[in-house]
């Protein structure tokens, strides 16, 4: 059937179309030298429409396209329409059926993914949302007619609603099934650990998510989330032991965290292991080589005399040498560095032996040439950098020949080599949950080593558990911003928040919190208190009086309780400790850096040296070339990291907190403490 225009509507209209005839599913519109062939799936509507004289037929297509039939005698352009128009309903009332079929599949798979007792990760949502889409290609119909049909309507905004939805519908979900999971599994975790998990250590355990940081706070449990999380995952057959895998940063946190797991799960099956170790065991089963870790690197000693006999002979036989490390010593470090054999200076050389461990460690960590790492350095430090490398080339060519005349490898090279042997697929990965406590503390070259991990399973999962207000150890190559930007590295996944510290009063808690989050890089969280503190349990007091402090202590302190002396150096030592076996015989007195102190606790809590100037904390800004050019950039607020640092002297203490300052020169933390309402005590 077919609808013409008249000859005299042909002449009138003047369009490019004068004719219609319907197809077996659709309408060719035509004209003497046009034509313009329309599929019942995408019409939108039919309109008929008179003129003054002709009839018009009207037929809308998707983004406002409009094809139209001029010049036709009326009373054949309505029964054309009817008739058109009945065709195209019925095969419209067709194709809904079809359409409500596919979109009732749809709405199955979205409600199979809420009713499934299993946390729902991101990854599986957008999964399902490009299947749907995906299928939603297929429909018979354009989707702007889907509302017309009773049969369609609902399910088409249910639809939509949900793809709409980028994380209400999951959270909600994940909600419920962990509500779900805290009750049906309440004896697991009243009982995995000494004491039942609070809420926010059972929902952090329950976290399905692919790639999760739990931000741990000071003295909030972190341990014990790690051993509850890999009690849970056998609980819930989710992977067998084997498929664990634990990484600690330090191989004294591997043996503790190993007794951990064996007292609480009862098994040897599951162990922690550094990074180092790890890699280790990946060379010895990929390669035909069993490499030997040199005794050297866990010596510091040891290899502080190797490093400090190399630099000393360098500096005693090569003028050129003695005149660039003396330049480097002065301009960079400040250092008082005496013009004649200053590299047999004991002050200075007591004190050089750590920094040429690190720099040589941190050259090696870089693991190109020198002319790569000259080359990879900022524009505007190049130069001056490959100066200084070409200084430490002899302390590097030294260090290679011990490990030579060992036949062994350092841990650099052990991470290196893993890595290559995972890439080529030589060791296949059997772990598909990785577990890494202090988190905080991740270099990029340890980063690599999961990635590459991670590379051979997509499904592996990154549990990482952490504080970034704790994250001190940039000097080792440590990169805070794989844990502030951890969704960027590791993937799109989920951050959560241990909530209550057991370890210090609300006062110590309220000051430090408030200290560490005055920097804006520093990520949120709430860290609450089960205990009372009173406003003194924080107190500024000058330095001169920690004899007078001693004193005090001393007539209330118990023997079992534990004093714990902070300083920003070791040799910022006190005098006074010197007799504090005779003088306070009872006081249980334990001195270490700040550094040294992570992980540790104690009643009390004194922390030494808030000055400013030489030895000052915060340290004064005098980053040798060396951390610029091959350490991650720190973040862009002033004395970041030693922020951290007296965060982490303060939050060691149970009870109370004494901060001693230079009165003369006071440390600029003097005046942000005493902003927050820290106060000053005349005495101890």
């Amino acid at each position: 059937m077919e609808l013409k225009a008249t000859t005299l509507g042909k002449r009138m209209a003047q369009h490019p179309y004068d004719r219609v005839e319907i197809l077996n599913a659709g309408v060719r519109v035509s004209g003497p030298q046009h034509e313009y062939l329309i599929p019942f799936n995408q019409l939108l509507a039919i309109n008929c429409k008179r003129g003054l004289v002709w009839g018009e037929l009207e037929f809308v297509l998707p983004e406002d396209k409009v094809v139209r039939l001029h010049g036709t005698e009326w009373g054949e352009t309505q029964r054309f329409h009817r008739h058109l128009l009945g065709l195209w309903q019925q095969w419209s009332a067709e194709m809904s059926d079809i359409a409500a079929g596919l979109l009732d599949a749809q709405l199955a798979i979205i409600a199979g993914s809420r009713e499934e007792n299993r946390w729902l990760t991101r990854q599986q949502v957008q999964g399902i949302r490009l299947r749907i889409v995906k299928a939603l290609e297929g429909l018979p119909l354009p989707t702007h007619r889907l509302e017309e049909f009773d049969n369609c309507r609902e399910s088409w905004r249910q639809c939509q609603a949900w793809l709409a939805d980028k994380e209400s519908g999951r959270a909600q979900h994940n909600q419920r099934y962990t509500d779900a999971m805290l009750e049906q599994y309440s004896d697991f975790f009243a009982g995995i650990e000494s004491s039942p998990l609070n809420p926010s250590q059972a929902r952090a355990v329950v976290n399905g998510e692919r790639s999760l940081l739990v931000l741990a706070g000071a003295g909030s449990g972190k341990t014990s989330v790690l051993v509850a999380r890999a009690g849970w995952l056998l609980e819930r057959g989710e992977a067998s032991a084997e498929q664990i895998l634990l990484l600690a940063f330090g191989r004294k946190a591997a043996e503790e965290m190993d007794e951990r797991l064996q007292t609480r799960l009862h098994t040897d099956a599951i162990t922690a292991r550094t990074f180092h170790a790890l890699a280790l065991s990946i060379i010895q089963q990929g390669s035909k080589k069993v490499p030997v870790v040199s005794k050297l690197e866990n010596d510091a000693a040891a290899r502080a005399k190797l490093f400090i006999a190399c630099w000393q002979q360098q500096c005693r036989e090569k003028k050129a040498q003695a005149k660039g490390w003396r330049l480097w010593l002065q301009e960079e470090l400040g250092w008082d560095v005496e013009e004649d054999s200053f590299w047999e200076d004991e002050k200075i050389v007591k004190r050089i032996g750590s920094r040429l461990d690190r720099w040589v460690s941190l050259m090696r960590m870089h693991g190109g040439s020198q002319a790569e790492m000259i080359a990879g350095a900022p524009e505007d430090i190049r130069d001056l950098f490959g100066k200084r490398v070409k200084l430490m080339a002899p302390l590097l060519k030294a260090w290679k020949a011990a490990l030579k005349a060992e036949n062994a490898v350092d841990f650099s090279g052990l991470i290196h080599q893993a890595i290559i042997i995972l890439d080529k697929g030589r060791f296949v990965s059997p772990w598909k949950h990785i577990l890494v406590d202090e988190f905080q503390d991740i270099s990029p070259q340890r980063a690599a080593l999961l990635a590459a991990l991670r590379k051979q399973n997509s499904q592996t999962s990154l549990y990482a558990v952490g504080d970034d207000w704790q994250a001190i150890y940039r000097f080792s190559g440590a990169q805070l911003s794989l844990t502030t930007a951890f969704n960027h590295y590791f993937g799109e996944g989920d951050n959560c928040a241990l909530d209550t510290t057991y370890r210090f009063n609300n006062r110590i808690g309220e000051i430090a919190n408030r200290f560490i989050q005055q920097n804006p890089h520093q990520l949120n969280k709430p860290l609450n208190s089960l205990t009372t503190g009173d406003k003194n349990a924080v107190t500024l007091l000058e330095d001169d009086k920690l004899d007078a402090l001693f004193d005090k202590l001393s007539g209330y302190v118990t023997p079992d309780q534990r004093i714990l002396v902070l300083a920003r150096y070791h040799h910022l030592k006190p005098a006074a400790l010197e007799k504090a076996a005779t003088r306070w015989p009872k006081l249980n007195i334990d001195f270490m850096t700040v550094h040294a102190s992570k992980g540790q606790q104690a009643d009390y809590v004194i922390v030494l040296g808030l000055q400013e100037g030489f030895d000052g904390f915060p340290a004064p800004a005098r980053e040798s070339i060396m951390e610029q050019a091959l350490l991650p950039a720190p973040e862009d607020f002033p004395d970041a990291e030693e922020r951290r640092l007296l965060y982490v002297a303060m939050t060691r203490a149970r009870l109370r907190v004494w901060l001693l300052f230079n009165k003369a020169q006071p440390s600029p933390f003097v005046e942000v403490l005493k902003q927050l309402s820290v106060p000053v005590a005349r005495k101890p």
